[in-house]
């Protein structure tokens, strides 16, 4: 029997726990891979309820999980008894949230499950409890390179059968955005991506198209000097590498269908020029997976959403298809990132 997927709980009081539960119910029907979640089973049991659905939750061992897949959600204990209700962290939640990670990945590491997959987490409940990484990507990083002692640099796809992106800038202000913008950050993002689409996703040669930060790509230095200073050499040396790579792009013309069809993924220079096409085409079941790192993981593309937690109404297809995506990276990679343009 093939190893489990480990699910981290994410933030307690969001939707991850409604999530998890709503996938489970639909494992027979969608054919899901077995996982285990990694939290509190009588957190769990009391969310079902609060949905006023009956599943029934057991604590196991991640040797145990594939077996009572069928039959129960398996939890497997992070160690920390959730207290947080529906839509209301407290001080379980940041602890709970971080064990889940932590053991996810050493689980991973010990050949106990075959890949993580991550629920939402809520930043600010995070950090107000002195967590120091800038999010989950970076924080998984560190955890892998503690375990490797080899530095890593994580990089962020968006991945939907429409469309997947990568922002080489994520989580900054417009206004920092081109002060980080470099031609290395670009150059070592593209390497990255070219390595985990060729190595993971089993595309022969990946192409990759690679926008420009000003209007119109610039226009050769008329519209802001970035495109011809910074992203062009980039292009450059990717090409020189034997990557198969084209740009700077005016990213207003990349996104339509007969553009998305002559490529496997592009590489954006800021956040919302990256996540704006793909939550338009894929909002309900984009995945974000974490490039650069000696493990598969993916995630729902969303957020905690604090005001519907236990309502019933949270779609749970983004962690669905997060769960598809990393058993199909672990089962059988070639052409998993098979888009449909």
């Amino acid at each position: 029997m093939r190893l489990p997927l480990a699910l981290s709980l994410g933030e307690p009081a969001g939707i991850g726990p409604d999530i998890t539960i709503k996938a489970w119910l639909r494992r027979s029907k969608l054919g899901l891979s077995p996982f285990y979640l990694i939290g509190d089973a009588h957190h769990i049991t009391q969310r079902a309820s609060a949905l006023g659905v009956r599943v029934p939750v057991t604590t196991v061992t991640p040797q145990e999980a594939a077996a009572a897949f069928p039959n129960a959600l398996p939890v497997v204990d992070c160690g920390i008894a959730v207290t947080a209700t529906p839509g209301i962290p407290d001080s379980s939640s940041a602890p709970a949230a971080i064990a889940a990670i932590e053991r996810a990945v050493a689980d991973v590491f010990a050949g106990k499950a075959s890949a993580v997959v991550t629920n939402p987490v809520a930043k600010n409940v995070l950090y107000k409890a002195g967590f120091a990484e800038p999010g989950h990507t970076e924080f998984l990083a560190k955890l892998a390179s503690a375990k490797t002692g080899k530095p890593l640099h994580p990089v962020m796809m968006l991945w939907a059968p429409e469309l997947a992106v990568i922002p080489v800038t994520i989580h900054l202000p417009l206004t920092e955005a081109p002060r980080v913008l470099t031609t290395d950050l670009i150059v070592t993002t593209g390497r990255i991506a070219a390595h985990d689409l060729r190595e993971r996703f089993g595309i022969a040669r990946p192409r990759l198209a690679i926008a420009g930060l000003n209007p119109h790509a610039g226009e050769d230095g008329t519209i802001g000097t970035e495109d011809r200073d910074i992203v062009a050499p980039a292009v450059r040396a990717l090409v020189a590498e034997g990557i198969d790579a084209r740009g700077p792009l005016p990213a207003d013309t990349m996104f339509h269908a007969a553009a998305r069809a002559s490529y496997d993924v592009a590489l954006c220079m800021y956040h919302d020029q990256a996540l704006i096409p793909i939550k338009t085409l894929a909002f309900d079941h984009g995945v974000n997976v974490t490039l650069g790192l000696p493990f598969v993981r993916t995630s729902p593309d969303h957020g905690t959403a604090f005001d519907i937690a236990s309502t019933g109404k949270a779609d749970e297809s983004s962690l669905v298809a997060a769960l598809q995506l990393a058993a199909r990276l672990t089962e059988k990679p070639a052409l998993a990132l098979a888009v449909a343009k």
